[in-house]
């Protein structure tokens, strides 16, 4: 097992692999931008390393001063958590080159995941369920209009590199790809230095279900069962739960063994996500395959009592999984909302700043992984997570309730929230009723949003 472990991330997923450390006995070096020197993760470690200026660049996308870091404090291992370099197959290259263990896939498994459109050919062949498209990168727009004609319309045109909803344009008529082709060109070039794109048929209000896969190094590959990922804005996820309310038991079984296919055929080891669209007519299709732990990660730990970043360390430090598939049960229904520091009414602008106040919910049931504290400050600098607050309970109902609860509990002053967008979000009938699709927000967020500021209005009146 690890001796001493670099955490090369911050906020909320440093600490979660910091407390796995630290309950594993494994010591940890946390890094830090000049803009985090307060955070909490910098204060709860082993050891804490400044890297950089705050901007990302400088710091924590610096592989150099990354690896010095780990280097010069004696790790035997670095953990990238989420986002950052998690998903760079350069390096965890380097880091292997360096002598430390990347806890995480091989950089040979990354790029073979990691190139969306190089993906799903390759799950196409491993018989994994693909959008009919341009089945790998397009040359040029000519080709993408090609294709396009082919498929039918609308089309979804995406980065082959990107994620979080980079790089990704709709396209509804043959007169409007060449400005979406150029546009989603150069937000993939600023985001992810790759501006290669391809082209998918756009899956008409699908939902977004996630296999949660484990896979070590002694040929043992599994999946802790589904998310239901659909709602979200522009891509970007906002509420989850697990398990997905919509699927069958044959329908699960199928998928999660799809799941596992997906992961093979790229020689995956240790946590990852194999992403599907669930279409209307029960059919489902290959997505993208994220090779690193989620944000959304929780709500599986919560249903199957698996803790994901204990397994990831185990994994890298070449144990067993220690379980098969079998082994692996569904146990109640758990539900996480993202609290992002950012302004619904304003159009979601982040709005960071400096925590005055800060109370989080407890109870049966709930779980808060957040780096707030009470005077802490919110860099904006980087990504507007705030909190992510997860609940648990026996069936899907009480978990809504227990999450409506939380919500009402939760006390950040100092900046705006979504919290009171995720609290009306979970009394929309079709929420409770469970027939939410990707196009849920879409359709109904200016509606939540007037719900909200009349909400907000009624209690400064107060």
């Amino acid at each position: 097992m690890f001796r001493r472990i670099l955490i090369a991330n911050r906020g909320e997923i440093a600490l979660r692999v910091l407390r796995a450390c630290r309950e594993m006995e494994i010591e940890t070096v946390a890094v830090y931008s000049t803009a985090d020197a307060d955070a909490l993760h910098v204060q709860l470690a082993t050891r804490s390393v400044c890297i950089g200026p705050p901007k990302a660049a400088d710091s924590y996308l610096n592989q150099a001063a990354l690896l010095t870091a780990a280097k010069a404090t004696g790790c035997d291992a670095v953990h990238p958590g989420y986002g950052f370099l998690s998903e760079n197959a350069d390096f965890a290259d380097a880091c292997a080159a360096a002598g430390l263990k990347f806890i995480g896939p091989s950089g040979d498994s990354i790029r073979k995941a990691g190139s969306k459109a190089a993906a799903c050919a390759l799950m196409s062949a491993a018989g994994v369920p693909t959008v009919p498209g341009s089945g790998g990168p397009l040359a040029d727009v000519d080709a993408a209009l090609k294709v396009a004609g082919q498929v039918g319309y609308p089309v979804l045109l995406k980065a082959s590199a990107g994620g979080g909803g980079r790089g990704i344009r709709k396209v509804e008529a043959p007169e409007e790809l060449p400005a979406a082709f150029h546009e989603a060109v150069a937000e993939a070039m600023a985001c992810f230095g790759d501006g290669t794109m391809y082209l998918e048929k756009f899956v008409v209000n699908p939902r977004h279900i996630e296999f949660q896969i484990l896979a070590d190094s002694h040929g043992n590959t599994i999946h802790l069962f589904d998310r239901d990922c659909s709602i979200q804005r522009r891509n970007q996820k906002l509420i989850e739960e697990a398990p997905a309310r919509c699927l069958t038991p044959e329908l699960r079984r199928e998928m999660g063994e799809a799941a596992v296919r997906a992961a093979r055929a790229v020689g995956y080891e240790n946590a990852g996500t194999v992403e599907f669209l669930l279409a209307e007519d029960g059919r489902f299709y290959f997505c993208e395959m994220n090779t690193r732990i989620q944000v959304e990660h929780g709500i599986t730990e919560l249903v199957t009592g698996v803790d994901l970043v204990r397994q990831q360390i185990r994994i890298a430090a070449g144990l067993s999984l220690g379980f098969a598939q079998e082994d692996v049960t569904l146990n109640g229904h758990a539900i996480e909302c993202r609290v992002n520091a950012e302004d619904p009414a304003a159009d979601f602008r982040p709005c960071p700043g400096t925590a005055a106040f800060v109370h989080f919910p407890g109870g049966m049931g709930v779980r808060i992984d957040s780096g707030l504290y009470s005077g802490y400050t919110l860099p904006p600098y980087y990504d507007s997570l705030a909190a992510k607050v997860l609940v648990h309970a026996p069936t899907r109902l009480e978990a809504i309730r227990r999450m409506r609860r939380s919500l009402e509990e939760l006390t950040i002053e100092g900046f705006a929230t979504n919290a009171g967008l995720s609290h009306l979000i979970l009394y929309h009938p079709d929420f409770v009723r469970g027939t939410c699709t990707t196009a849920f927000l879409e359709n109904h967020l200016q509606e939540l949003v007037d719900w909200d500021r009349k909400a907000v209005e009624s209690e400064a009146a107060k």
